[in-house]
């Protein structure tokens, strides 16, 4: 197929060994798909494509609900998002003499909500590198300042900091499952892959962390 997913030519997320590649592929039926969609009804006495006709709103139920569990997936990712937005702009306000935080990414993350539209998974992953990267930089500023690990509220804000990445970390697990879940079934041909041809459905785009996350996983701590 000519739209297969390419790791020497189509962007991925991330610079590493593993990578996610960017790209959603539409799905798509050739002429003998859509020769079996229509024969059915020429079966005498018309059941094959009555039952044809059934199975394929089955199909698309089953796709209607599954769409549903996406967004609700993808709406804990972006209910923790949002927490960590709120605890990482409180660790700024105390660490704000020590280092200086880009107020307009913090506005940004803010305002982000997840969209009913594939086009979201990517804002998401973006939204979450960003986080990342505020992250680093308040570790560094506390690194720093030995004198403001001592300070409670912020030894409280970075631990609720570490409990929503891991919340974080759980929740895109169980959204990247059901985002396999519909990559697979769009292409379970006869029955889902016409559907989802007839419906323009394509592939969603797994949540990734960022190339810099990556390489901070590969750093020697000890």
């Amino acid at each position: 197929m000519a739209n297969e997913l390419d790791e020497m030519r189509d962007e991925a997320v991330g610079e590493n060994d593993v990578k996610v590649i960017g790209k959603q592929l539409p799905v798509k039926i050739g002429t003998g798909s859509k020769i079996f969609d229509v024969i059915w009804w020429f079966l005498p006495p018309l059941i094959g494509g009555i039952i044809w006709w059934i199975m394929k709103v089955k199909a698309k139920n089953y796709f209607q609900q599954l769409q549903q569990k996406l967004q609700h997936d993808a709406s804990q990712i972006d209910n923790y998002l949002e927490q960590r937005v709120q605890i990482l702009k409180n660790c700024a306000r105390l660490v704000d003499k020590a280092i200086d935080l880009d107020k307009t990414t913090f506005t940004q993350l803010a305002q982000y909500r997840g969209g009913n539209t594939p086009e979201a998974d990517d804002a998401r992953s973006q939204v979450a590198s960003k986080l990342e990267a505020i992250g680093r930089s308040i570790n560094i500023a506390v690194e720093n300042y030995p004198n403001l690990k001592a300070h409670q509220e912020l030894a409280d804000a970075m631990q609720q900091n570490s409990y929503l990445q891991r919340e974080i970390t759980a929740a895109r697990e169980v959204y990247n499952d059901t985002v396999n879940v519909w990559n697979r079934d769009v292409f379970a041909w006869p029955t889902k892959q016409i559907v989802a041809a007839k419906n323009g459905y394509t592939t969603r785009i797994p949540f990734a962390v960022d190339a810099e996350t990556k390489e901070a996983a590969r750093a020697d701590f000890f």
